[in-house]
């Protein structure tokens, strides 16, 4: 009975400080809410570019980091674990190369990792919902969880037919929706925060 008490002081702790920061800074997330619903509406109009897009600024991502990866291991050539970070400095290289040498062929494999990243953006915003759940809007975030996982599900049943343009489509639907969802939340703040 003890642990059951403290675990909700804990949580209600948590939520006081949540409350806190959206009284507070209710224009920052106003304002993220905002530039997450334009991205959204930009990735809809241009599911293509925004697909490969993504490919492609992960391919430069993993260039840049996998160069770096060589250049320190080679610079602690002595270090325990040498081989692994060369290794993993070359397959990141290799990786980022590929990527941008071919990028449509790039977005199969990014296909199936937004299907990992929409399951797991979906659990955390649910569960993140449900420590939010006295506060206000909080179904909001429940349903960009909810979304998120359904995201999910259609990536996972149109691939590959549909890969080259559902990535930045389910971006924007994505972006769209945990944008509303903080425009919800800063609007509530915003009048709390002039009483």
């Amino acid at each position: 009975m003890i642990n059951i008490d403290t675990s909700t002081i804990e949580i209600k702790q948590v939520q006081q400080k949540m409350q806190h920061y959206f009284k507070a800074h209710w224009k920052l997330f106003l304002a993220e809410g905002i530039f997450l619903i334009i991205l959204g509406i930009m990735a809809i109009l241009a599911p293509h570019f925004f697909t490969v897009a993504i490919v492609v600024s992960l391919g430069w991502i993993l260039l840049f980091g996998g160069t770096f990866l060589i250049a320190r291991a080679l610079l602690f050539f002595r270090m325990p674990g040498f081989g692994l970070w060369l290794f993993m400095g070359i397959l990141q290289l290799v990786i980022g190369y590929l990527f941008l040498a071919q990028p449509l062929e790039g977005v199969l494999t990014l296909t199936i990792l937004m299907t990992v990243f929409f399951a797991l953006e979906g659990v955390a915003k649910i569960s993140f919902a449900f420590m939010m759940r006295p506060l206000a809007h909080w179904g909001f975030v429940l349903f960009n969880g909810l979304t998120a996982l359904i995201l999910a599900l259609v990536i996972w049943m149109g691939w590959p037919g549909t890969a080259g343009w559902l990535i930045g489509l389910l971006f924007g639907v994505n972006m769209i929706f945990g944008g509303w969802a903080l425009v919800n939340i800063s609007l509530r703040y915003k009048d709390s925060d002039q009483k």
